[in-house]
Formats: structure tokens, C-alpha cells, sequence
């Protein structure tokens, strides 16, 4: 970390569940099928979201038919071989999921699908790490996030991955990398908007692998980008016009309630309405939306992150506002169908 970079704070620091009472909704088109396909369970910061706090936010009205599990540093093994510890987060969503087949809990299928840990500049011994974390998943196991987010004006103290510089574009990166074909898995990419080139670079590179890009692609809005939303939305829209041309790409629509979007709206007095949301974060949905279609799109809700800035049923609310004009076969695929396809739920 350089001397003048800025230290990004907690992102779940300040969570307050009476202030997001404070602005409650009833849940637009309830019957409408949903696969959130982002989410974590954890026990961070001392702030638990295990099983019983994300069927609470459920339970918001919305009609929630399944969802997938990423990874978030959850219930590593405290011991054995540092590459495989990440196993221990494996065994842990596969009991949540098991849980959630059971009926118990309502027909909501948590962690129907589940995305791993693994660091691919292990090349070729990444294949080994990927089958141990399949085995541990009772069938669950889609795919990894290697995060590569990376700024020089960030200490990013809440990614427990320490993104390196240009990690899409190592060669170690890359050999594990090709691993996830041979295996069949997905790869869901973390960035910021400016190294939105590395994703389409990786893309371009293995042009017949699944990769979904997380976050509308990270677009800043705190520390040297804070009061800069126009030029931050120029330089963000070229990259993810340019990622567009690469199919094998889709992108998660979802994110923007992190505080490192720089909204700033855990920091009013009262949380934003559905309303409110969809007019802030139109132009990155829409941008989205026209540039990868429907099919190649996936409404996330990136919770506890995103909870934040507001509550779970007024997010998916924001989300039926900002597809209001798609088609009944758009809206499918928004909503449920891009998300189950990519993840092979169901």
C-alpha cells in the first residue's frame, strides 16, 4: 500500500437493521420466479448472516425459487494445506443447501448452486484444489471467483483475497485458469471499472469458458473517484461496450448499494426507496441490458453488502422498476432464467 492510499472501510460496518425498517415496501409482481444468483453467508466482522438472517430478508414478499452461494472467506479450515482450507467453506454451504432441500425452511432452494474459492496462479495444480472442492460440495459446486480487484489508490481491507496488480493477465493465472474448462466450471470475475480490458482480454483468451462478470463491473464512486460520477460512467460504459463483443461473457446486474459505489446512501437518515434506487441506477442497468441482452444478464443482490443501503425486498423492487418495459421472455431470463442456465440449476 502506498503511503497516500486511501484505506476502504468496512463494507458491512454500520448495518442497521431498525434504520432499514424505516423504509418498507410491498413486494412488486410477488409471483414473479427469482434466482438470486449472488449472495454470502457468513460470520464477519462480528456480523453473522448464516441461514436464518437471509430467509428473514427473504421473506420480503418476493417469489425467491433458488439461489447461489459465493464465496466470502466463509468457514475455512483452520488447518491442513493453505490451498485447500477453502474446502472448509465448501462443506459448510453444502449443509445450508442440504438444509434448504429439506423443505424446513420454506420453498426457497438456498444454495442451489455454490461458487468456490481457489487461487489459479497454483497452474496446473489448481486441478487438483477444484476436484477436492467439488467432492466437498454434495453436487453443488459451479465454479470459482478469483477476485482481481485491484486500485492503486485502495487498500481493499474488505477483499480477504489481497488482489495482486494485472492478476487476469498472469501466467500462472492463466494456466490454472485453463483448468476450469477441462472441468467444466464457470468463472465469475471481480473487478473495478478500470480493468474491465483484463476481463475482455481473459475472455478473448478462452473464448469457450463461462465467465460472469460481477457487479456491473465495478464502477468507483469513493477515494480519488468520489464526485466524479460522469467521467467514472464514460470510462465504465467503453469497457463494458467492449466486454460486450465477447459472448461468452455475461454480467451480474447488482452491486451498486456497496458503499464503495459511492451513492452514500447508508449515510442518509433514512434508507432510499425502490423509487429512488432504479432512477440512480438506471443508466449502468440499462447500459447492461443493451449491450449483453437479456439472456446474458442476472439481477444479484450481493447481500449482506448490499444491505447496506437498503432492505431485500425494496432491492428487488428497485430491480422490477428498472425491468419494467422488458418483455414477459426478458424479464424470465432477467430474473431467473440467465442465472439458472449459467449456474446449471435445476
Amino acid at each position: 500500500m502506498s503511503a497516500d492510499a486511501t484505506v476502504m472501510p468496512s463494507l458491512i460496518a454500520g448495518l442497521d437493521e431498525s434504520w432499514l425498517a424505516l423504509t418498507q415496501e410491498e413486494a412488486l409482481e410477488p409471483d414473479l420466479p427469482i434466482c438470486d444468483p449472488h449472495h454470502h453467508l457468513w460470520l464477519r466482522d462480528g456480523h453473522s448472516y448464516l441461514l436464518p438472517e437471509f430467509l428473514a430478508d427473504a421473506a420480503a414478499g418476493h417469489r425467491i425459487a433458488s439461489t447461489v452461494f459465493l464465496e466470502c472467506g466463509a468457514f475455512y479450515r483452520a488447518e491442513g494445506p493453505a490451498g485447500l482450507r477453502a474446502v472448509g467453506e465448501m462443506e459448510f454451504a453444502a449443509g445450508v443447501g442440504a438444509m434448504s432441500d429439506s423443505g424446513r425452511y420454506g420453498e426457497t432452494r438456498v444454495a442451489a448452486a455454490m461458487v468456490g474459492s481457489a487461487d489459479l496462479r497454483r497452474g496446473a495444480d489448481s486441478e487438483r484444489v477444484l476436484t477436492a472442492l467439488a467432492n466437498a460440495s454434495g453436487g453443488r459446486f459451479r465454479g470459482i471467483r478469483q477476485s482481481a480487484a485491484w486500485d492503486a489508490a485502495f487498500y481493499i481491507a474488505s477483499s480477504h483475497g489481497r488482489p495482486v496488480e494485472g492478476l487476469y493477465r498472469d501466467a500462472a493465472f492463466r494456466e490454472g485458469f485453463a483448468c476450469l474448462g477441462r472441468l467444466g466450471l464457470t468463472f465469475d470475475a471481480w473487478v473495478y471499472h478500470p480493468q474491465l480490458g483484463d476481463v475482455a482480454d481473459l475472455a478473448a483468451a478462452f473464448p469457450d469458458q463461462p465467465i460472469v462478470l460481477n457487479h456491473v463491473g465495478g464502477p468507483i464512486g469513493i477515494g480519488p473517484y468520489a464526485g466524479r460520477r460522469e467521467e467514472v460512467f464514460a470510462d465504465w460504459k467503453r469497457g463494458m461496450l467492449d466486454l460486450a463483443q465477447r459472448p461468452n461473457v455475461c454480467v451480474k446486474l447488482g452491486g451498486l448499494g456497496s458503499k464503495r459505489a459511492g451513492f452514500g446512501w447508508h449515510e442518509r437518515p433514512k434508507p432510499p426507496s425502490s423509487e429512488e434506487l432504479a432512477a440512480a441506477w438506471r443508466p449502468f442497468v440499462e447500459t447492461c441490458i443493451d449491450a449483453f441482452g437479456a439472456d446474458r444478464c442476472m439481477f444479484e443482490t450481493n447481500f449482506p453488502v448490499d444491505k447496506v443501503s437498503c432492505g431485500y425486498g425494496v432491492l428487488w423492487n428497485a430491480f422490477k422498476r428498472l425491468a419494467a418495459g422488458a418483455s414477459a421472455e426478458e424479464k424470465a431470463a432477467l430474473f431467473r432464467g440467465t442465472a439458472e442456465r449459467f449456474y446449471r440449476i435445476g
